[in-house]
């Protein structure tokens, strides 16, 4: 295909070079929305072994999204014991575990006994939307928000400007938590009784990895929390004052490669460090080694995740670009810019049980063999549509149905709309980042079809790079995990280890697909509100 042009391989640095090779191997795991998967490095990262199992979500009410944790927890080490059984290796060989983890979705359990109160509340879930509503339109908000407007303007902080933009969203832990604190009479008992601790999933995974000695998460987790301060890097008590969250029930915030403990020897027969952990965005920008201002990384996974490395500086934007840390290793924090699109590899899915297709890799075929979506458009919006709209109460949609429509249609209009979704987010990050753009690189299971792919590079009008390795949250909790043992020596150590399979340039100019954009955009905005009640 035009437009796509391969890249040389790049060879492999031999053994004895630059000194012995590393004994042993890394574990980098990566516990996504949709997939718990476990690879096994080598020094050169190489996959020696892998393995990866379903991830059930849960449906108890419309809007809810839940996970099983004790279904989670037994995956997680089946996961990990048959990929080191494929890798042909001990478990002894393992000299360092790195675990990257889906943001936000939290959970609460006992801190005497270990057992939960309830299952994991996914960053996908929807009940608190009404207090995230109540919450953003309040006179304590608007106070809030104003005073700080003030402040900013006669001091310049960058602090005030953050909280005279903020606002709540259904992604962040915070106000999903404050429901579980009001809705739970077990919870609210622990914790007058000082017997309860919350978690995100890296932090559950510890405490269950080391038999409960260790409660703690890293800074790129704790950031996409909406409870932590990345200007102070603390947990902030002005937001857990407001909505009434104990600071005690919060773990510490410890750098994101760091010695978390080790597994206890019980699970798998030896003790494994725990040297790495980290959120799957962050993780994945890591593992593409977008290690300076100015990169960007774009994950198709569940969702949609646009990261900009902004260095050493926090950006919030006013319509949807929200500050994280990125990662945290010693002294250096290196933070990202962020925006995302909820439903990506989940329409997919849901296309896939209609019986649209067979298999995913159907789709680009299907798409390519019509001119154009015959003015179809599809709305991806399970989940309400995030930057630049910000419209939790959008419904999903398909529009200009005809008697002619046919799976065909529907299918290239469905991939159309996340090439879509991508374009408004970068242009986004464009208007509202002030840091030209140095690279941008893809990954995620749905970066491996070239029709979306293509039209991506197309309508943002840059080259995309797509790695030979896809599953970039794994390579970078183990990348993280190997640098905290010496197993990598630094990270330019890693950028010449990294290798592209392909770059996506521009085959057509934007303005090309410029009609479908505005029929796709009107679509969008008659889906918009249709959940609200009258």
């Amino acid at each position: 295909m035009s437009g796509v042009r391969a890249v040389p391989e790049k060879r492999r640095p031999e053994q004895g070079a630059a000194g012995p090779t590393p004994a042993g191997f890394v574990l980098g795991l990566d516990v996504g929305s949709s997939v718990i998967r476990c690879h096994v490095y080598d020094h050169a990262t190489l996959i020696r072994g892998s393995s990866a199992q379903k991830v059930e979500s849960l449906y108890p009410q419309a809007g809810w999204v839940e996970i099983d944790p004790d279904a989670l927890w037994l995956q997680f080490v089946t996961v990990i014991k048959e990929s080191v059984r494929v890798a042909g290796i001990e478990m002894n060989q393992i000299v360092g575990l790195g675990i990257s983890t889906q943001r936000a979705t939290f959970i609460t359990w006992n801190k005497k006994t270990g057992n939960h109160f309830h299952n994991f509340i996914s960053w996908q879930d929807l009940r608190a939307v009404e207090l995230v509503k109540s919450w953003n339109n309040s006179l304590i908000m608007k106070l809030l928000q104003n005073s700080c407007r003030v402040l900013h303007f006669f001091t310049r902080n960058k602090r005030f400007l953050a909280v005279s933009l903020f606002n709540f969203t259904n992604q962040h832990v915070s106000l999903r938590l404050a429901w579980i604190l009001q809705n739970l009479v077990e919870v609210q008992k622990a914790v007058e009784e000082d017997n309860c601790c919350f978690g995100t999933l890296d932090t559950w995974l510890l405490h269950k990895l080391t038999k409960g000695s260790e409660f703690a998460t890293d800074f790129s987790n704790a950031s996409a929390t909406g409870l932590f301060d990345p200007y102070k890097m603390h947990w902030s008590g002005l937001l857990a004052s407001l909505l009434s969250i104990p600071l005690s029930i919060l773990p510490p915030v410890k750098d994101t490669s760091h010695n978390f403990g080790s597994v206890d020897e019980e699970i798998f027969g030896v003790p494994i460090p725990i040297v790495a952990m980290v959120a799957d965005q962050q993780s994945a920008m890591f593992g593409e080694c977008c290690f300076h201002a100015g990169d960007v990384k774009l994950t198709m996974g569940t969702g949609t995740f646009l990261d900009i490395n902004t260095g050493n500086n926090l950006q919030h934007t006013i319509r949807g670009f929200y500050p994280l840390i990125g990662w945290k290793i010693g002294q250096e924090v290196v933070c990202l810019a962020e925006s995302n699109a909820g439903d990506t590899g989940t329409i997919i899915k849901w296309a896939q049980e209609l019986d649209l297709f067979t298999d995913a890799a159907e789709t680009e075929k299907m798409a390519k063999s019509l001119e154009d979506s015959e003015g179809v458009c599809f709305v991806p919006s399970f989940s309400g549509l995030q930057a630049p709209l910000n419209d939790p109460c959008a419904c999903a949609s398909f529009m200009g149905l005809k008697p002619s429509t046919n799976k065909y249609h529907l299918v290239r209009a469905i991939l159309e709309s996340i090439a879509f979704r991508n374009k408004q987010l970068y242009e986004l990050m464009q208007k509202e980042i002030h840091i030209p753009v140095t690279k941008v690189r893809a990954d995620g299971g749905v970066c491996k079809n070239n029709f979306v792919m293509q039209m991506t590079s197309d309508l943002i009008n840059a080259n995309i790079e797509r790695p030979v390795n896809i599953d970039m949250s794994c390579l970078g909790a183990a990348s993280l995990a190997g640098l905290a043992i010496g197993f990598w020596t630094d990270k330019e150590e890693l950028k010449k280890l990294r290798q592209s399979e392909v770059v996506f340039e521009p085959q057509k100019k934007w303005q090309e697909y410029e009609m479908s954009m505005e029929n796709w955009v009107k679509a969008v905005k008659r889906s918009m509100n249709w959940y609200n009640k009258m």
